[in-house]
C-alpha cells in the first residue's frame, strides 16, 4: 500500500468514527438556518468542534464577525478546505449549505488526526454569505486566500458532477424617486416613479433580444406604490445580470445601468443605481484536482452525471468563482437528493437533512480529505494544476480587479449558487 493510500484509508476511518458528531453538527446547523452575514449560531457550532479537537481558530476572521479560520500541518504544500453554512429567506437550507459546513469540517478533523504524518498543510475556512454578499470575494481582499496552492469545497446537488457549471454575476438594486399627486384630479402634478421603473424594465427585456446566449438579466419590482389613486413617488427594484466571464460582464452592465438611467430621463424622476461590492466570478476549475475528486468519490460508490449531457445554459453562480481566480481550485457537486429536485426550492431543504443528505455529509468529507492528500503527495498533480492555473493567470487577474467596486452595496451581490 503507497502512503498515499494509507492515508487515505486513515482519514476514510477517522471520518467513519465521527459520523454522529458530524451529523449533528448537519442537523443542527439544518434547524437553525440563518441569513447571510448572520450565521452567528452556525460558526458557533464549528468552531465549537474545533476547540473540542484542539485546534487554532480565529473566530471574526478575516474582516468578517460570522468567518473563521484554522491552519495546522508543519510542512508541505497548503491546501484551504472550505465551509458555507448560511440559508436562504424563507425557505431555509434549501441550497444545503449545512452539508457544505459538515464535510469541509469533516475533512479538516480528520486531516488533523494524521498529526505529524499529514503531508502538507490545511488552512480551513468558515467562509459566510455565499446567498448574498460574496463572502469570500470581501474576505479575498482580507488575504484569506494569499499563499495557497490549492482550494476545495463540495456542493450538494441532485446528481453527482465534477464541477458546477458557473458564469459571473452582478447585482444591482435601483430606486426611483418622482413626487406624489392624487391620480385623478391632478396627475400632472406628478413625477411617476413607477413609470420610470416600469420603463427601465421594458428596455431591459427588449435588450434580452440582443445579448448573448451565455448572458442573463432578470430581476423584480421590490416597491411600486402604495394606492392606485397616488401617483407614486418612490418605487425600487432588483436585478441580476449575469456573462460568461468578467470582460463579458462589464460591458452588459453599462446597457443595463443606460435602461435604468432611460427610466429616469422618460419620467422626470430620480434614480439611484447601486451595484453590489462583489460581483460573483465564473468558476475556472483546476481539472487535475477535480480529476483526482471524481476518482476518490467513485471509489466511495459516487456516480457522476456526465457534464456534456447538462442542459444547454444550465448555469449558476458562486463565490467560489471569486477564489478560483486566484488559487487552482475545484467547486464538485455530490447529490443528495433525486436528480428531479433541484436546489434552492423548498423540497431540497427536506433532502438536505435526509438520509440521502446524511450520506452526502460523509462521503464529501471522504472525497475532500483524500483529494487533498493525493494533492499533497503527488507532485505531478501540483506541477499540472499549477500550470493549467497559468495559461489564464493574466485573465484571471483582469477578472479579480474588476470583482470588487469599493463604493458598491455590501449588502446585496450574488446569488448563492443559482
Amino acid at each position: 500500500m503507497t502512503e498515499a493510500a494509507a492515508l487515505k484509508r486513515e482519514v476514510c476511518d477517522a471520518i467513519d468514527a465521527m459520523s454522529a458528531e458530524l451529523l449533528g453538527v448537519s442537523h443542527e446547523i439544518h434547524g437553525k438556518p440563518e441569513l447571510a452575514f448572520h450565521e452567528h449560531e452556525a460558526a458557533r457550532i464549528l468552531t465549537a468542534r474545533l476547540d473540542a479537537a484542539g485546534l487554532p481558530v480565529t473566530r471574526g476572521a478575516f474582516g468578517l464577525p460570522t468567518a473563521y479560520a484554522s491552519r495546522f500541518g508543519e510542512r508541505g504544500p497548503e491546501v484551504a478546505i472550505l465551509s458555507e453554512y448560511d440559508a436562504l429567506p424563507g425557505i431555509g437550507h434549501a441550497c444545503g449549505h449545512n452539508i457544505i459546513a459538515t464535510t469541509g469540517l469533516g475533512a479538516s478533523l480528520a486531516l488533523a488526526k494524521l498529526g505529524a504524518k499529514l503531508p502538507g498543510r490545511v488552512r480551513y475556512l468558515g467562509t459566510p454569505a455565499e446567498e448574498m454578499g460574496g463572502g469570500k470575494e470581501l474576505m479575498a481582499r482580507e488575504g484569506a486566500f494569499d499563499r495557497l496552492d490549492a482550494a476545495m469545497m463540495v456542493h450538494p446537488a441532485g446528481v453527482d458532477l465534477v464541477t458546477m457549471p458557473c458564469i459571473c454575476v452582478s447585482e444591482v438594486a435601483v430606486t426611483y424617486r418622482g413626487r406624489s399627486a392624487h391620480a385623478s384630479a391632478m396627475p400632472h402634478m406628478g413625477l411617476n416613479a413607477l413609470d420610470a421603473l416600469i420603463t427601465a424594465y421594458q428596455a431591459i427585456a427588449q435588450l434580452r433580444q440582443h445579448i448573448r446566449p451565455t448572458e442573463r438579466i432578470h430581476g423584480i419590482i421590490k416597491k411600486g406604490g402604495s394606492a392606485p389613486n397616488i401617483v407614486p413617488d418612490e418605487t425600487s427594484g432588483l436585478f441580476y445580470v449575469r456573462a460568461a466571464s468578467a470582460e463579458e460582464l462589464a460591458p452588459l452592465k453599462k446597457r443595463v445601468q443606460a435602461c435604468f438611467e432611460a427610466g429616469a430621463l422618460a419620467t422626470g424622476c430620480t434614480a439611484e443605481i447601486m451595484w453590489a461590492k462583489a460581483d460573483y466570478l465564473d468558476l475556472k476549475t483546476s481539472m487535475a484536482i477535480a480529476d483526482s475528486y471524481e476518482a476518490n468519490a467513485r471509489s466511495l460508490g459516487r456516480d457522476f452525471f456526465p457534464l456534456s449531457k447538462m442542459p444547454s445554459g444550465s448555469a449558476g453562480s458562486t463565490d467560489m468563482g471569486n477564489v478560483s481566480h486566484r488559487v487552482p481550485s475545484i467547486h464538485p457537486m455530490i447529490a443528495c437528493a433525486p436528480p428531479h429536485v433541484v436546489i434552492h426550492n423548498p423540497e431540497f431543504a427536506k433532502w438536505a437533512a435526509s438520509e440521502l443528505g446524511d450520506k452526502a455529509c460523509l462521503d464529501g468529507a471522504k472525497a475532500l480529505a483524500m483529494t487533498a492528500i493525493d494533492f499533497m503527495t503527488d507532485a505531478a498533480m501540483r506541477e499540472k494544476a499549477k500550470a493549467d492555473f497559468a495559461v489564464t493567470a493574466e485573465s484571471s487577474a483582469r477578472s479579480v480587479a474588476a470583482a470588487y467596486d469599493p463604493d458598491g452595496a455590501a449588502h446585496i451581490g450574488g446569488c448563492g449558487c443559482m
